[in-house]
């Protein structure tokens, strides 16, 4: 089958939407398939282009047997919310032309992962002069979080751009996303249930089993001898709530075998950095987005992990990060509202992760009490992880459905 991944996120990219892009282009080509990747440069979550990529050019590469098209995009160094708009239509129009350019090649399945919504017309266009099946998968509710976040506040603009939404989902043969919650919206937009699919993000669970502490990667990244870790990995993004973790690294000053471990890039890494060294915090440490290959070893260092999302934001974005935590059998805190996704499983699945109230240091530092008295390996985790979200089922399953 000739099938086509289209989204702005992809390898080499190393966390969020851009890896499971990857791998899943990369399994179809594994299995025979004739795989064609429209994407931009890597810029995420650095918010710059990678070395030896241009944000200019076309650049097209044959990589593990994936032929990878990358289109030009403008990449705001500081994304506020009208520079990330302009981001999102400067990749539309630039890659309208490499998606429709595949009408010779004719492909028989497009997947367009989301975000951006922008990028729909083309893909529905594509696929209807192909004769192509039409897959939407969402990754995130871009249009909901942005209003979730107050990033819009006019009543007029969120109802047109809500209705342009529900109209473009339901014009796809399929469309999926990652959780329960995430597919119930869907249904509330319009999209009928036959053509709904679940399609969760991952883990390569077998690289995360019985994986040690590596006392020698902590100590690496900045992380004193002998110390318990709370940890953040991931996008640190200016929207995230993320001051979360320093206010609770405040109040527990007084711990001194304690130490906040924030491990990753975004938009608000600087100001984070910036209040640590102004406020002299002793107990947070920062280091750089790690390699893949080092991943298991570094979250099976931590004693708690944090998942730390603001309200409003916990049925829109599903943190990917969340899998791999499970998987190693991490003892996560989950900031979420109890009838969301995340507060669903948390019930659902008593024991997986200690819920607390988002945007409540009191509630953060009340999770990190509960969690630091729990024993290292989270045996409801590993479980879960083992049961709904091994990599090869999960694609398998997906095939099979689209």
């Amino acid at each position: 089958m000739k099938i086509l991944l289209y989204g702005i996120n992809y390898s080499p990219e190393l966390t969020g939407i851009g890896k499971y892009s990857g791998e899943q282009a990369r399994w179809l080509a594994g299995k025979g398939h004739e795989v064609r990747v429209v994407t931009a440069p890597p810029y995420y979550p650095q918010w710059q282009v990678g070395e030896g990529y241009s944000p200019w050019r076309f650049r097209t590469a044959q990589v593990d047997g994936v032929t990878v098209v990358r289109c030009p995009l403008y990449v705001p160094r500081t994304p506020t919310a009208l520079k990330r708009l302009l981001h999102l239509i400067s990749f539309s129009a630039s890659s309208s032309l490499a998606v429709l350019g595949q009408l010779r090649w004719k492909p028989d399945l497009v997947i367009l992962v989301v975000p951006t919504l922008f990028c729909a017309p083309q893909a529905l266009l594509l696929a209807r002069l192909c004769g192509a099946k039409s897959v939407l998968h969402i990754q995130d509710y871009e249009v909901d979080a942005m209003f979730g976040l107050g990033m819009g506040g006019n009543p007029l603009l969120r109802r047109l751009a809500l209705g342009i939404e529900r109209w473009l989902l339901r014009r796809f043969d399929r469309v999926s996303t990652i959780s329960s919650g995430m597919l119930e919206k869907a249904g509330v937009k319009g999209v009928e249930a036959q053509r709904l699919r679940f399609f969760p993000n991952w883990s390569e669970t077998e690289r995360f089993l019985n994986v040690p502490p590596d006392p020698a990667l902590l100590a690496r990244l900045g992380v004193p001898a002998g110390k318990r870790v709370l940890l953040y990995s991931g996008n640190i993004g200016e929207k995230q709530g993320l001051e979360l973790i320093l206010d609770a690294a405040q109040a527990h000053a007084d711990r001194p075998e304690l130490v906040f471990l924030i491990v990753g890039e975004g938009a608000g890494r600087a100001r984070l950095l910036e209040r640590v060294q102004r406020e002299g915090m002793r107990n947070v440490v920062f280091a750089p987005l790690q390699a893949y290959d080092d991943l298991p070893a570094l979250l099976a260092s931590a004693h708690v992990h944090l998942v730390i999302q603001k309200r409003g934001a916990a049925d829109s974005v599903l943190p990917s990060k969340l899998t791999n935590i499970l998987a190693v059998g991490g003892n996560a805190i989950i900031t979420a509202d109890p009838e969301t996704t995340l507060g669903r499983l948390c019930t659902e699945h008593q024991g997986i992760a200690v819920l607390v109230d988002p945007e409540s240091v009191a509630a953060l530092n009340a999770g990190i009490a509960r969690v630091l008295a729990l024993p290292v390996h989270n045996a409801v985790a590993l479980n879960y992880a083992g049961e709904f979200l091994d990599k090869e089922r999960i694609l398998q399953r997906f095939l099979a459905q689209v």
